[in-house]
């Protein structure tokens, strides 16, 4: 079973989260930032995954040092559950719509970390979630999974949607990527490693 199970604590936040790749989309998540778990659930349902996480964070300053440390950790889980990477897929891509805003997820499990984001969030508050964490939050993930990630947002104006039709996307890309298919041999990858 690929899993991964982490506990991380600095004097800002403390998360104990799990994560199995080859689950069945449930999902029990407790940031303290509602918008954050209503995130987190979507990418567990969507990417076929299941995830557990619980978050204790400055929450009295803002919610930046929770939703990076959770990115950290989400980074860091799916690093370890992939282990070497023999026998997955290694890339994956979506496009998923939500309502009038379309977003688009390419990544691909290089054991390179990169991020590039392209597009508009509007800078805002959605609950206690601050918009602008985004592309913090996928910045922190992609260091610690060693992964390509480029997010475009093609167009949309209500920033839930945008945000929301962000993390379908990661989480589809996800579950392709990670997905076995039995005629890699190895890693996908002429160098022999990834």
């Amino acid at each position: 079973m690929r899993c991964s199970k982490i506990v991380r604590e600095t004097a800002e936040t403390q998360i104990t989260a799990e994560l199995v790749l080859d689950g069945q989309g449930r999902s029990k998540i407790d940031t303290g930032v509602g918008f954050l778990n209503h995130m987190l659930t979507l990418f567990a349902k969507h990417g076929f995954c299941d995830l557990v996480m619980q978050a204790k964070g400055d929450l009295d300053v803002d919610c930046h040092h929770t939703v990076e440390d959770c990115g950290i950790v989400l980074g860091r889980m799916l690093s370890e559950a992939v282990g070497d990477k023999a026998g997955m897929h290694r890339y994956g891509e979506c496009f998923i719509p939500m309502d009038e805003a379309l977003a688009q997820v390419v990544l691909d499990f290089s054991g390179r970390p990169y991020l590039v984001l392209q597009g508009e969030i509007p800078s805002g508050k959605l609950g206690s979630y601050d918009t602008e964490m985004t592309e913090e939050f996928f910045r922190a993930v992609a260091s610690e999974a060693k992964m390509t990630l480029h997010i475009r947002i093609l167009y949309g104006k209500n920033t839930h949607h945008i945000i929301e039709a962000v993390f379908k996307a990661f989480a589809r890309a996800v579950a392709q990527a990670v997905a076995i298919d039995s005629r890699v041999k190895g890693v996908m990858s002429s160098k022999g490693v990834l």
